[in-house]
């Protein structure tokens, strides 16, 4: 069978559902600190129905994740948000502020506090929106999380922002960055700051959602993160290729970029 397809992701949900895990939203993990729990946080960058597809599938197994949105015309879709809020998931914010106000903090902070409150108008009366997470634009050269380094979100009524609130030495981290589980060295913005729980795994023991799956069926990490991004999963040959050689070509470019900035800052460092 294809790798991220939506069926090879029902067959990741059927294989936690035949565990002891519970799934959880962002929110509801650092609201209620849960144990043997997997989290399902969602980036919602492009290809919204794709988004909402996998949205109806996780509600068909009574499973309910966290879907952040990124202010753009291509994903900002107020009938779909709505839809998916009244599924029960969570619905957060996926910034990218610093990016669009070229690095400038106290530009961001205005984009950002405008930007939450049309999604806030967007949720109103179907759910309130509690965590932010930041989009990585592999492009910028700016962490739209940098934007935290001066203002605090919680001024924002926000209770947490997964890059920077989930301890990853408590919570195993795993991403479908690139479009493959492994880590090769292509995460630009995509990273973790303490990633001392993924030190129980052999990362290159994980590369297809079948490993994914083969790890959750053993049930020996207590706590597992899964950033899954929907864009990525696509059924039909058709999209399921032109996307195949999309993020092939994207991941050449972000290792390109990755290798760069590595020798800027050995650099920086000897110097």
């Amino acid at each position: 069978m294809r790798d991220f397809t939506l069926k090879k992701y029902e067959n990741l949900l059927q294989a936690i559902k035949k565990t002891n895990y519970s799934t959880c939203t962002v929110y509801d993990f650092l609201k209620n600190n849960p144990e043997n729990c997997i989290i399902l946080r969602h980036d919602v960058d492009r290809a919204i129905t794709r988004n909402l597809a996998m949205a109806k599938l996780e509600h068909s197994y009574g499973i309910k994740s966290t879907y952040y949105f990124r202010h753009i015309k291509e994903t900002f879709k107020p009938e779909i948000i709505r839809q998916m809020a009244k599924m029960g998931h969570e619905i957060g914010f996926h910034y990218e502020v610093m990016d669009k106000a070229n690095g400038d903090p106290e530009r961001a902070i205005e984009i950002f506090r405008k930007e939450l409150e049309d999604l806030r108008k967007v949720t109103e009366n179907v759910t309130e929106i509690n965590t932010v997470c930041m989009h990585g634009n592999p492009l910028k050269p700016w962490s739209n999380r940098d934007l935290w380094k001066k203002y605090d979100f919680r001024d924002f009524g926000i209770l947490g922002e997964p890059y920077l609130s989930i301890d990853y030495n408590k919570v195993f981290y795993l991403t479908d960055t690139g479009r493959t589980w492994a880590d090769l060295k292509i995460r630009v913005k995509d990273t973790i700051d303490k990633p001392g729980a993924n030190a129980k795994v052999d990362p290159g023991s994980i590369s297809s959602t079948d490993d994914v799956i083969r790890l959750i069926r053993t049930e020996e990490i207590s706590r597992i993160c899964l950033l899954v991004h929907p864009n990525r999963w696509c059924e039909d040959l058709g999209g399921w290729t032109k996307e195949l050689l999309f993020q092939n070509v994207k991941n050449v470019g972000k290792a390109g970029i990755v290798w760069y900035r590595n020798i800027q800052r050995s650099r920086e460092i000897t110097h």
